[in-house]
Parts: C-alpha cells; structure tokens; sequence
C-alpha cells in the first residue's frame, strides 16, 4: 500500500441464519457484511455516531456494484479489505473486497482471490435540509490520507445482454 495508511480489515462468521436455498450465503448478506464494512470506514474518517449526532449529517450510499465471485459457505470466516478511491467535496468513492480466511482474525494471503467485491459512492447529506453538503476540512483530509490507487476491477459497469 506504499505508506498509506489502511483501514482496518473487518471480521465476520457466515451465520446459518445467511444461508440461502443453494446452500451458499445469500445475496442479502454479502449486502450486509459490506455494510458493516461501510460503517467502520465511517468510524475510521470520524464519521461515526457522535458525528451525526452532532452535525445531523451522515454517508448515504447512492451507488453499488457487486461481483458475487464464489460460493461461501455456512461458517466460513470472512475478512473484509476497504480501499478509499477518492473523495470530493460532498462524495466519496470505496471499494470492499471480501475473503475466506482460516479463522476470525486471520488476514487474507497476499496473493488470495476475493470471494466478493463492491465499488460504491456514497453522498455526504445533511439529515436536517435534505440535500447532499460539503465534508468538513478534517473528514475530506482523512479521506486524502486513506486514498489508494484503484483494484483493476473498480470502475466497470453492467455489460449489455446480447
């Protein structure tokens, strides 16, 4: 990551609970450990509760994009990897990239293939006005410090069905 700084890697367990009628976790909660992961990038920028309690702003996700890559199964131990893109004054672009690792705490090898990834942008809002408003000084710095260089697989889109 040539000295930026990273965020931490976020770890959950496959519930039974996520299990679909395939036997493999279902897409609602590959959504949902994602989101998870959303929610501690927002710690980690200073976007966390006392931010909004405060401010009456928040991140509000306006824009995804999911590659389901391989099965997971029930129990599986996942890590989940954020990379910051960039952020601008009222928008912010990340992506979370999902793994099998062998326990709870592990990180991903090196060379490992994700089982899942997300690219998404998100929108600074003010709760109170209803419209979207500018980052303070010190979150879009954060942002800055936490931007890395885009995974090749960022930035594609939906191909037509022929």
């Amino acid at each position: 990551m040539n000295g930026t700084p990273s965020i931490p890697l976020l770890h959950r367990t496959v519930r039974p609970e996520w299990i679909d009628y395939n036997g493999h976790m279902s897409e609602a909660f590959y959504v949902l450990a994602f989101g998870h992961a959303t929610d501690a990038l927002m710690i980690e920028t200073g976007l966390h509760s006392g931010y909004r309690e405060s401010t009456g702003c928040s991140l509000y996700t306006v824009e995804s994009h999911i590659r389901y890559l391989r099965d997971v199964p029930e129990m599986a131990h996942l890590a989940i990897r954020t990379r910051v893109l960039g952020a601008a004054a009222k928008k912010a672009r990340f992506t979370h990239e999902m793994y099998v690792v062998p326990d709870e705490s592990a990180e991903p090898d090196a060379d490992a293939a994700p089982v899942a990834t997300t690219e998404l942008l998100a929108v600074h809002v003010d709760q109170q006005a209803g419209r979207a408003a500018e980052f303070p000084d010190e979150i879009r710095e954060r942002f800055r410090e936490l931007t890395e260089e885009a995974p090749e697989w960022a930035g594609r889109s939906i191909a037509a069905v022929a």
